[in-house]
């Protein structure tokens, strides 16, 4: 059964056409990698995706309910990991998962747990504005999973990971339905399952199935 449909999805900011009626399904437990150079599409296709943005004209189904309408109650279902870590640079980096877990209703107890899932146990005290850019990312997707989302979107992630960030991206996808934009194709074939490519907002050729992953 289908997590997601998007259907002739469309997006223009201006003149400028970003996505031409892009088709995308991805099955629960899935993952999906979204590849392409740069302005190719994928951000904005994977903000479309997270319910981060609106098409201009294309439909959207998430979990069964169309995601032009039901957008509040679709983030709580779904995890986004954008450009911009989205944090707090004077909080610390438990704080900043703390803060998280009351604006989403999360108990407390999920900050140590999340911090040891991202390997930042031994720097939960240290302000995000003093961590490394790659833990700095690490935090932004322990930001994104703190709630325990059925459907991960993560655009490029790994762009500032260290060289473990594979295995991290791995533990977090595990178990949910994924949606991953990298230039990475070695690490697409790692963690997914089928490749989307895109060129200048068009899908080029039909969906590509790599190896089974286990």
């Amino acid at each position: 059964m289908s997590t997601l449909v998007g259907t002739a999805l469309t997006q223009r900011f201006g003149s400028e056409l970003a996505l031409d009626a892009v088709d995308v399904a991805i099955d629960g437990g899935e993952h999906l990698a979204v590849l392409g150079e740069n302005g190719a599409g994928k951000t904005t296709l994977l903000r479309i995706l997270a319910t981060a943005a609106r098409p201009t004209s294309g439909s959207l189904e998430i979990f069964g309910l169309d995601a032009m309408v039901e957008r509040r109650r679709l983030r709580a279902r779904i995890g986004f990991v954008a450009h911009a870590p989205g944090l707090y640079p004077a909080l610390s980096a438990a704080e900043n998962l703390g803060f998280f877990c009351t604006l989403q209703g999360v108990a407390r107890s999920r900050v140590a747990e999340v911090l040891d899932l991202i390997g930042l146990a031994d720097a939960g005290r240290r302000p995000a504005a003093k961590l490394s850019r790659g833990a700095q990312q690490r935090l932004a997707i322990g930001r994104a999973v703190l709630h325990d989302p059925r459907l991960l979107v993560l655009d490029e992630p790994d762009a500032s990971l260290d060289s473990d960030g594979a295995d991290l991206l791995a533990r977090v996808m595990r178990g949910r339905t994924a949606i991953i934009a990298t230039h990475d194709h070695a690490l697409a074939n790692r963690l997914c399952q089928r490749t989307l490519l895109l060129r200048r907002g068009r899908v080029v050729g039909v969906p590509t199935r790599l190896r089974v992953v286990h």
